[in-house]
């Protein structure tokens, strides 16, 4: 059963040897070269695993990996139950909303903490299992890097998703994920990033402005 279409993925939910899991396939894009679109197919999908099994190894959370198909460009992967943090976030307590919000900073910060960036940093891409664990999902667009403009772009993004779907709630969350990002970095690489998000920021308002 199709339950999301991306712009470079399409997942399902399937019964995979008596379990449910999520089937990743990844798309053809017909204005690329046929050989080309292969390769690049193939090179992402055995990067992403790649990427989830590193964080798994920093403490983060992400699916099981059951099967990698590198020829049909497709991943097996387990089905998280939970909800998005997207969808709980706004209806804690606000003590809870920042406890939580704290340790996805924490979750962050080990990432960045061993040079992955995850891409697409969003209250959607993380599930609150029944258990209280919040599990990082979607590193179609993780990188691997040190690099401080990579990190900056990533919590930015945490930060726009934030004030976009919890406005309500945007400075609180922002600032308890800032302070759980903190206790994992360090003060030091925090102002770093910190100060990388600002620079992006007046840059894009640089460009809205010309």
């Amino acid at each position: 059963m199709l339950i999301k279409k991306g712009a470079e993925a399409s997942l399902y939910l399937e019964n995979w040897l008596g379990r449910k899991v999520i089937l990743k396939k990844r798309l053809s894009k017909k204005y690329r070269v046929p050989e080309l679109d292969k390769e690049i197919q193939s090179q992402r999908t055995r990067h992403e695993p790649q990427v989830m099994h590193k964080s798994k190894e920093a403490g983060v959370p992400t699916p099981i990996i059951f099967l990698v198909d590198l020829a049909n460009s497709t991943i097996i992967m387990e089905y998280v139950e939970g909800k998005q943090v997207k969808h709980v976030l706004n209806d804690l307590p606000s003590d809870e909303r920042r406890k939580l919000c704290q340790h996805i900073g924490e979750l962050v910060g080990r990432l960045h903490g061993s040079g992955i960036v995850h891409g697409d940093l969003t209250t959607s891409n993380m599930i609150l299992t029944p258990m209280g664990e919040v599990v990082f999902i979607d590193f179609g667009l993780s990188e691997q890097t040190w690099e401080i403009e990579a990190r900056g772009v990533d919590l930015h993004l945490m930060k726009r998703a934030i004030a976009s779907t919890h406005f309500m709630y945007a400075d609180e969350c922002f600032e308890a994920i800032k302070d759980g990002y903190e206790n994992v970095i360090g003060k030091k690489a925090t102002v770093e990033v910190l100060e990388k998000i600002t620079e992006i920021e007046r840059r894009g308002r640089y460009i809205s402005e010309r």
